[in-house]
């Protein structure tokens, strides 16, 4: 096992913010470190008010490089939060790759992104490179409903378009399309009744609860559509039917019509079973963010390729499962692409990326403004 000195200013950028736990919601020490470095560069950052309402520590953090040149300006943007870590922070580089010590996430999704925007910004700040114009936005809870970024108001950017560095897939695959989304929560209502006595008297709401999953159409539905049940909770006790129990499910197509249909088809799905186990069930759908589908040759995408293409990578186009900000910004008009960072096993304690890819990804932020250059 090799133990590699932090040489680069963004490699020891990036094991400062990934030793900081930020789980959704508590990204203030986090916030804090990031406003600390992009201040030693000069830049103003302006906090919006924006956190308590959407139950974060932080609000939004906004700051913007003013134009030196003529171009079209751009716009970055990150997320703070990471899926909750099941234990201590301790980053180490091993044999070029950072992973954590203590077998949980790393957190690479999404500091491997902060990390290399602000050593970029750094980079144009030293160098006195020129740009059309640059701003970065990082955001609160992503990983639980894009939530920070639907509250930053957008009309602050000067930006034409932007870019998200959210894809587990090695450096050079640009994100053409994304899912639409759609997260139910259901509430099955049953009647109470002691499990060995009086077992006639209850109605199982599990019962209904598990009649309605075992009908549903789950995984892969086809190559467009998803559906997933990803909690259950339900029962006071082993010995009484249980009164309530209630799940969180959610469906993704990147055809907005299939979404519906199998939102359509979940829903009837729990009221049948309901009505079969004399329970009653109440549904709440709500719509997670709507998903989009770029063109090849449309702007975001094609500077995205010359950026890439200029940096030694080869583009290559896909379309992802997942959302991201870049969703929130692309329905309000402001096109925004992601792309692939390097970071690989997001989510899980085997996370990791390369440090030739943290780096790598300053040189393709440098190649971004030097593409946007009229």
């Amino acid at each position: 096992m090799t133990q590699l000195p932090l040489t680069t200013p963004v490699l020891d950028l990036f094991l400062g913010l990934v030793a900081i736990p930020s789980p959704p919601g508590e990204e203030r020490a986090v916030a804090d470190r990031v406003i600390e470095e992009l201040r030693s560069i000069g830049l103003g950052v302006d906090e919006d008010d924006t956190g308590s309402s959407i139950g974060s520590t932080m609000g939004s953090l906004y700051a913007r490089l003013e134009p030196t040149a003529e171009g079209t300006p751009i716009f970055l943007c990150a997320h703070l939060d990471t899926v909750p870590p099941d234990g201590p922070m301790e980053p180490i580089v091993e044999d070029g790759v950072v992973r954590n010590a203590a077998g949980t996430i790393l957190g690479a999704d999404n500091k491997a992104a902060v990390a290399a925007m602000v050593e970029a910004v750094r980079r144009v700040s030293a160098e006195g490179r020129p740009h059309a114009g640059l701003e970065l936005v990082f955001t609160a809870k992503e990983e639980v409903g894009l939530r920070g970024a639907y509250a930053f108001d957008h009309t602050r950017l000067h930006a034409e378009l932007g870019y998200v560095y959210d894809q587990a897939a090695p450096i050079g695959e640009i994100v053409i399309g994304a899912p639409w989304a759609a997260s139910l929560e259901v509430a099955f209502h049953g009647r109470p009744a002691h499990a060995g006595m009086y077992p006639e008297e209850g109605r199982s709401a599990i019962a209904a609860a598990a009649r309605a999953i075992a009908d549903l159409r789950l995984g892969r539905i086809d190559e467009e559509t998803s559906a997933n049940v990803g909690v259950i909770e339900g029962g006071t006790a082993r010995n009484i039917i249980p009164e309530h129990c209630t799940l969180k499910a959610e469906a993704r197509s990147h055809d907005e019509a299939k979404l519906a249909d199998v939102v359509r088809e979940m829903e009837e799905a729990f009221a049948f079973a309901a009505a079969l186990a004399e329970c009653e069930v109440e549904t709440q759908i709500d719509r997670s963010y709507r998903g989009y589908r770029f063109r090849k040759d449309e702007p975001a995408i094609a500077l995205a390729a010359r950026a890439l293409e200029r940096c030694g990578f080869t583009p290559s186009f896909a379309l992802t499962g997942g959302g991201a900000d870049a969703n929130v910004f692309t329905e309000r008009g402001l096109p925004c692409a992601v792309l692939a960072n390097g970071m690989a096993e997001i989510h899980t304690p085997d996370e990791h990326i390369a440090v030739a890819d943290v780096e790598a990804m300053v040189e393709v932020s440098l190649a971004l403004l030097d593409g946007a250059l009229a």
